[in-house]
């Protein structure tokens, strides 16, 4: 039998238990408290709408793919117009304006966290 397929079903294999294990954990959980009479309410406690995940998730994304276009933009600009090393000077670019997105992100994500909270 090849080995290499041995390594990708491991893999699945792996993830599937730890989340199978997480989920009916936490089931039998619930289960224990609700027959000691707790309200299920406390489940619902603190959890945000599903879509402000998802919004967060875009919004980084969007930030980071437009930190990563201006480095390459920015490492054009001075591979055109300086004489420095083009080796060195996109990395440095791309990742250092993909830093200052997410900078930026991590700040608009902090001011809708805020809005929402407050409404």
């Amino acid at each position: 039998m090849n080995t290499t397929i041995l390594i990708p079903i491991s893999l699945f294999l792996s993830i599937f238990g730890i989340f199978y294990l997480f989920l009916s954990t936490r089931n039998k959980e619930r289960l224990a408290l609700i027959e000691k009479g707790v309200d299920a309410s406390i489940f619902m406690h603190g959890r945000r709408p599903g879509s402000l995940f998802f919004r967060i998730v875009i919004l980084n994304l969007a930030f980071l793919l437009i930190g990563v276009g201006l480095g390459i933009f920015i490492g054009l600009l001075l591979s055109s117009y300086t004489t420095l090393n083009q080796d060195a000077l996109y990395p440095a670019c791309i990742f250092t304006m993909a830093g200052l997105a997410l900078l930026a992100a991590f700040k608009a994500t902090k001011t809708l966290d805020q809005a929402i909270s407050n409404n």
